[in-house]
């Protein structure tokens, strides 16, 4: 029997990352469509940094504010 318990997906220290900021400002760079509620979701994962690259990229929408 196999003791190592294999566990899909990404941890949270991983996915909450440099890395995961890199991979929104690519997404937008790129043209994504990215939803008003999906930028909502990074800007409560991320913080600041996510709200200055969603600036940076002019989608930044005044009820971002709102978001603690």
């Amino acid at each position: 029997m196999n003791d190592n318990k294999h566990r899909p997906g990404v941890s949270r220290s991983d996915r909450l990352s440099a890395e995961g900021l890199t991979r929104l400002e690519k997404q937008l760079e790129s043209g994504v469509n990215i939803s008003s509620q999906v930028l909502a979701q990074w800007i409560k994962r991320y913080g600041d940094p996510a709200r200055e690259i969603i600036k940076k990229h002019h989608r930044y929408r005044p009820e971002f504010d709102l978001i603690a």
